[in-house]
């Protein structure tokens, strides 16, 4: 019998695969969570029915959504994940050695717990003694923690339910507030192919916030639309500007220095769609 995930993001597409073996599947505090074993994209987390990350292809999110900030940063010492249970962004920051602190925010404690036991490949950096895992609310988080961090990365699930208060204005600008002065902000903001209309609004949220608002793009093959987009907010640094031979040759399988600034080359339609 030929078992199969259709996962239904999008209204009128749908995106499937076929499953080898269901490892474990509950309902927790917050969303209904699996983790599934796939024949063509290895384990896979999946978050009401949404895949959020496989083993075959999570290296581009993760890469991408940490190394170009943090390489646009001078000097980053201390990093916040909100979300990014499965402890992928964590793998990524600390591969940086001025990194001396990184704290992972997650709601769902449930998400870390069976991300270190059926992707032990993602999450292994979640034991890190520098490595703080906090279990709790992002919004609050942050609030609370006014002028501490030199860079935030927010690896929200969609801005649906649980993760819909991480798309907006007032958090953008609590992000602000919780930024050292120089401080870089950078989080995934969706498929401008199935949901232009968001892709907008975000983008044009966090420019309200930020003096230097960029979007930049990678293709992750397990997203809806696969071309994926992501907005950094920064006080002072511009990722266009930085000197690319600056950038340390760290080990990574899509990110590289030559990368750095192309993946800021926008097609004519998101340029537009932007403004």
């Amino acid at each position: 019998m030929d078992l199969w995930l259709k996962e239904k993001q999008i209204e009128n597409a749908v995106m499937t695969y076929k499953i080898k073996e269901t490892l474990h599947i509950e309902k927790t505090k917050y969303q209904d969570l699996a983790i599934l074993d796939t024949y063509e994209f290895g384990r896979m987390l999946v978050l009401d029915g949404i895949v959020q990350t496989t083993i075959k292809d999570e290296f581009v999110y993760h890469e991408m959504i940490t190394h170009i900030p943090l390489f646009t940063h001078n000097n980053p010492k201390k990093v916040l994940v909100v979300g990014g249970g499965d402890g992928g962004a964590i793998r990524e920051i600390l591969k940086h050695p001025s990194v001396e602190k990184v704290v992972l925010c997650e709601i769902d404690e449930r998400v870390v717990d069976l991300s270190l036991k059926y992707l032990p490949e993602i999450s292994s950096a979640l034991n890190d003694p520098r490595c703080e895992v906090f279990i709790g609310d992002g919004i609050k988080y942050v609030i609370d923690h006014k002028g501490e961090f030199d860079v935030i990365i927010v690896d929200s699930t969609d801005p649906f339910g649980a993760a819909e208060g991480l798309f907006n204005v007032n958090f953008y600008n609590s992000l602000y507030e919780c930024l050292t002065e120089d401080g870089i902000f950078v989080a995934q903001t969706e498929t401008p192919i199935y949901l232009p209309q968001v892709v907008k609004k975000v983008f044009h949220d966090i420019k309200t916030a930020f003096p230097i608002t960029r979007m930049f793009m990678a293709a992750i093959p397990t997203y809806p639309g696969v071309y994926w987009s992501f907005t950094i907010g920064s006080k002072k640094y511009d990722p266009l500007t930085i000197d690319e031979n600056k950038i340390k040759d760290i080990d990574t399988k899509y990110y590289h220095k030559d990368l750095h600034k192309a993946c800021f080359v926008l097609p004519k339609y998101i340029k537009n769609l932007i403004g």
